[in-house]
């Protein structure tokens, strides 16, 4: 699964910083790269080139790659946001402001839900509607 990392805060773009503290993870490195880099056609919409691509799977990859990120966010000073986009759209935020005073345990706990959260399978579309007419 392919997801899309942004990074939004004061001054410059902190994205270049999170791709590094990603790939100091040996189960990270290779996994993460910097967007904006693929050949698209004329017109087709890409990712920025100040986003990340990280190629995540279930489980342990996924586990590491959410604990990175709340820890990168953490010691971050100011106010950073980082967005990562699944495939289907969904995007799941993660504030500096707000990880910031957490203890060990409720980092841990940030980082299993982050984990699932990323890789979860998109949500089944509610048949229960009657059909439009």
């Amino acid at each position: 699964m392919h997801a899309v990392i942004t990074v939004q805060g004061e001054g410059e773009s902190h994205t270049h910083e999170l791709r590094n503290w990603l790939s100091q993870d040996p189960l990270l490195r290779g996994r993460i790269r910097a967007g904006g880099n693929e050949e698209l056609p004329p017109g087709a919409m890409g990712v920025a080139a100040d986003a990340l691509i990280a190629l995540l799977a279930p489980g342990g990859v996924a586990a590491v790659f959410a604990g990175a990120v709340v820890a990168w966010a953490q010691t971050r000073r100011g106010s950073q946001t980082i967005t990562i986009t699944r495939p289907d759209g969904t995007e799941i935020t993660v504030s500096s402001e707000h990880v910031r005073g957490l203890d060990a345990q409720q980092s841990a706990d940030l980082a299993r839900q982050l984990a699932a959260e990323v890789t979860a399978l998109p949500a089944e579309p509610d048949n229960t509607a009657p059909p439009a007419l």
